[in-house]
């Protein structure tokens, strides 16, 4: 029996998430073939009218390419696509898959193809800033997995994430971000943690189900020079197949100056990529009241109730900080007390203490009152 929550999460991708009109062409791409969800959401799409096409695609098939990877090879590949996504009005990426490290083995140089050619001219210049688009996982064992949960648990977890009420979130973050916009200094502290920035005249976004699901943060960016401090990150963070852990970074005047984790060499060869790897592009707060711990999956990881994530890369068109790379990697540190409490102050006043909002204009960002 079909599941009735798939057919609910379509219509919320589809009427809430892409707004997709009469007339409009979405394009839905899925790593993995989850036949149940691409299913649901062509038929979603036509029910209003859309025009679906559809992209399926393959880890393995995908790690096959990459091995062979050259920039010559991928600019074409990049140019193909390129042409599809400037037609579409609308996007969806799925993605799923049964190994977390399917692209472990994968040469750093050949990833750095991928992510200057399909990367840069496919998604950054043309699907993020150009059409309504959303990007989400979809269940499946390995995620379970990772989770520490039973198939089925993960499953009713899943969906008690990806369909709560986003626009309820979307009214409570209103407060959030136009106290982020009024803010110059923030401070974050916490166990090895006492970094100190600027996001003065640097737009907030609310991200309450239009661009991930599932969703739950609100982003800014520092000013790209004035981070000082340490970080110590407390969640596992994959990147290019290798899962770090234990990453602590040491800045000074914006640039990672120091950063060690369980291989070292490895993560200061990802932030030798370019200049702006060193640099952070995003500072942002997360917010989701239904996912607590860290899975290894992004997506989920940054939205992670009590935490926020500061990422080293490129920054967003919208949250401009002039900071520009081919990598933009969220790492996530929680401060609920499970995980080392900790605090976050913008302009000297405690807002948020051990994960919990402290100031009665954001109480309403507390996980009871943000759950259905």
């Amino acid at each position: 029996m079909k599941d009735p929550r798939i057919q609910t999460l379509a219509h919320n991708l589809i009427n809430y998430s892409v707004r997709l009109q009469k007339g409009e062409k979405v394009l839905i791409e899925n790593f993995g073939l989850q036949r149940e969800l691409v299913t649901a959401l062509v038929q979603e799409a036509y029910e209003v009218g859309g025009l679906p096409f559809v992209l399926l695609k393959d880890q393995q098939v995908d790690r096959s390419l990459l091995m062979g990877a050259t920039e010559d090879h991928y600019s074409k590949i990049a140019e193909y696509e390129a042409n599809v996504m400037k037609d579409m009005d609308a996007y969806i990426g799925l993605r799923s898959g049964n190994n977390i490290n399917e692209h472990a083995d994968v040469p750093d140089e050949r990833m750095k193809v991928s992510s200057k050619t399909l990367g840069k001219k496919v998604h950054s210049e043309i699907r993020v800033p150009k059409t309504k688009w959303v990007v989400l996982r979809y269940p499946t064992a390995s995620m379970a997995q990772l989770a520490k949960m039973s198939t089925e648990a993960f499953e009713d977890f899943y969906f008690d994430v990806c369909n709560l009420d986003y626009s309820k979130m979307d009214k409570a973050m209103d407060a959030l971000a136009n106290l982020m916009n009024q803010t110059d200094q923030v401070r974050l502290t916490g166990p090895g943690t006492d970094l100190s920035f600027s996001i003065k005249d640097i737009p907030a976004v609310k991200c309450a189900g239009h661009l991930n699901i599932p969703d739950g943060e609100v982003y800014s960016a520092p000013v790209r020079d004035s981070v000082n401090g340490t970080i110590s990150y407390n969640t596992p963070s994959p990147y290019n197949g290798f899962t770090f852990e234990n990453v602590k970074l040491i800045f000074k005047e914006g640039k990672i100056i120091e950063a060690t984790a369980n291989d070292s060499e490895r993560i200061n060869r990802i932030f030798d990529t370019d200049e702006g790897a060193r640099f952070v592009g995003e500072f942002a707060i997360g917010v989701n009241p239904y996912i607590l711990h860290p899975m290894q999956d992004i997506l989920f990881d940054e939205k992670i109730d009590g935490s926020f994530h500061f990422t080293p890369g490129q920054c967003y068109d919208d949250a401009f900080n002039g900071n520009h790379s081919n990598i933009h990697w969220d790492m996530v540190m929680i401060q609920r007390p499970e995980y080392g409490g900790g605090e976050i102050y913008f302009d000297d006043v405690l807002i948020r203490k051990d994960g919990r909002f402290v100031i009665p204009e954001l109480e309403g960002l507390n996980p009871e009152n943000l759950k259905s």
